[in-house]
């Protein structure tokens, strides 16, 4: 991500169908949702990509509330001794991990890790505050930055440094805590599916793919428009690993000492890469518009000071009522039309809405669908209500056409033949009986260029063979294979 003089601006969006991967940075860039910042492998959120994961964020911290989740801020400090003490997670991070070892002019007695995720921090502070089973669950979320040292980055999608929500949960019993996993990757399901229009497939993670000192691993799996699958969010249960670890207990009901069930689970910023990649087209973003920090851009047109004025006296009456209803933003900036239309449709506003002196006479507007480029003449006095009930049939659309592609792109492979032809031939979600053996899911991926098992989804429908699709032996469950971002 290293800057140079000639990414300084991008002049043209790159055809999808000729450079996805340049496409989509192109897209970021341009829409002015993120861009490179000085450090290697880091990045800088601009204004719009900002209110974008704002967007997200108040959607999700809504829906935790209601479960009696609460926000905390934890160091972004870790001590080496602290993060030691869980072995399979330790190895799971050592890669990735940055440390400080000076401080000041000295160097630090004890290493420092800058997390990469805070499991062993909070489990070390939040042990005090749980003694008994009365205090328990305790439902801890945070929305901070993380450091993992990737070796190969993209904007949104992979970074040094990144932005999430991790929740970090502590309860009493194990049926406790599996609850509390599957129904935080639900919210993450209605986030990706009711908030950012993308159908996603819940389900379990293989052992090869499961996170680091977990028991098991739930994700969320959303396909982009190149057929890659991208994991849009991860719930994870411990059952008492980390509790050992880091003595995490509590006096039972029978006055007996017990150590607690954990979780963690969490969302990135990548979420706003994944609806570039899921929506976008040649003509750059397309927003979700329950997201959107601008839902309706107005651009008012006129030749003169007098115009203006006409104009901006006709539109007074609209823009009060769109306030507290739809997000919009009048555009009097000292530019042609014709570059305000482009400026709104790369950053993917759903409604654009046009307002010149024909319109002030017949009190209407001209509204621009940003999907289908659909013009319409809307009666200035209804257009809030027509825009309430045009953005929820938009977010449906969206998500109805990204649907189609996903449905478009999904194979079930009987055979070993029919699975390697499917991969080789493109990219896609291949549904298959799967025996669910680590040594025949590392064979497949490295045989088959990056393939996984993306998850072993909650929901299966129709019947499939009794045969793993690439071994052969005794299948146990059903899987969904990809490349993956």
């Amino acid at each position: 991500m290293a800057v140079s003089e000639e990414q300084d601006f991008v002049k043209q969006i790159t055809k999808m169908s000729v450079d996805f991967d340049k496409w989509y940075t192109d897209v970021v860039r341009k829409a002015e949702l993120a861009d490179y910042a000085p450090i290697a492998g880091t990045m800088v959120l601009r204004p719009l990509g900002t209110a974008t994961w704002d967007a997200i964020r108040r959607a999700f911290d809504d829906l935790i509330a209601e479960t009696g989740h609460e926000n905390w801020i934890f160091p972004l400090l870790i001590p080496e001794d602290v993060f030691m003490k869980e072995a399979e997670h330790v190895q799971g991070f050592a890669p990735e991990v940055a440390w400080v070892t000076r401080g000041g002019k000295e160097d630090l007695a004890v290493p420092l890790v800058v997390r990469p995720t805070s499991e062993t921090i909070i489990g070390t502070i939040v042990r005090k505050y749980i003694q008994s089973h009365r205090d328990l669950p305790l439902l801890t979320n945070q929305w901070a930055n993380v450091v993992r040292w990737e070796m190969r980055t993209r904007l949104f999608l992979r970074s040094r440094e990144f932005y999430w929500q991790e929740g970090h949960t502590f309860h009493a019993t194990a049926a406790e805590a599996e609850s509390e996993v599957l129904q935080i990757l639900d919210d993450y399901r209605e986030i990706a599916e009711d908030w950012l229009a993308v159908p996603v497939i819940p389900g379990r993670k293989t052992e090869v793919e499961k996170f680091a000192g977990a028991e098991f691993t739930t994700s969320i799996e959303g396909m982009m428009r190149d057929g890659l699958a991208l994991q849009m969010g991860t719930s994870h249960y411990f059952g008492q690993n980390f509790s050992s670890a880091y003595d995490i207990g509590f006096t039972n009901r029978e006055n007996r000492r017990e150590l607690c069930y954990t979780t963690s689970w969490g969302i990135s910023w990548r979420l706003i890469g994944g609806l570039v990649m899921a929506h976008g087209d040649d003509s750059g973003l397309v927003m979700p518009p329950r997201i959107a920090p601008v839902q309706a851009a107005i651009v008012p047109i006129f030749r003169d000071e007098a115009g203006r004025e006409a104009v901006s006296r006709f539109l007074a009456p609209i823009t009060a009522a769109l306030k507290g209803r739809v997000r919009h933003r009048v555009d009097w900036r000292d530019n042609r039309p014709g570059d305000k239309y482009a400026h709104w449709e790369v950053r993917g506003v759903p409604f654009r809405v046009e307002a010149g002196p024909r319109d002030v006479e017949a009190g209407q507007v001209v509204v621009v669908d940003r999907l289908s480029r659909e013009k319409r003449q809307v009666p200035a006095a209804s257009l809030a209500d027509w825009l309430v009930d045009e953005l929820n049939a938009y977010h449906a659309t969206l998500f109805e056409r990204a649907r189609k592609f996903h449905t478009e792109h999904t194979a079930h492979p009987q055979t070993k033949q029919e699975f390697r032809d499917f991969f080789e031939n493109g990219n896609g979600f291949a549904w298959a009986a799967f025996c669910d053996r680590t040594e025949c899911e590392l064979e497949l991926k490295d045989q088959l260029g990056g393939v996984t098992a993306r998850n072993k989804p909650f929901r299966v429908e129709g019947g499939f063979p009794d045969r793993c699709v690439w071994c052969e032996q005794p299948a146990t469950t059903v899987a969904v294979f990809a490349r993956a971002y």
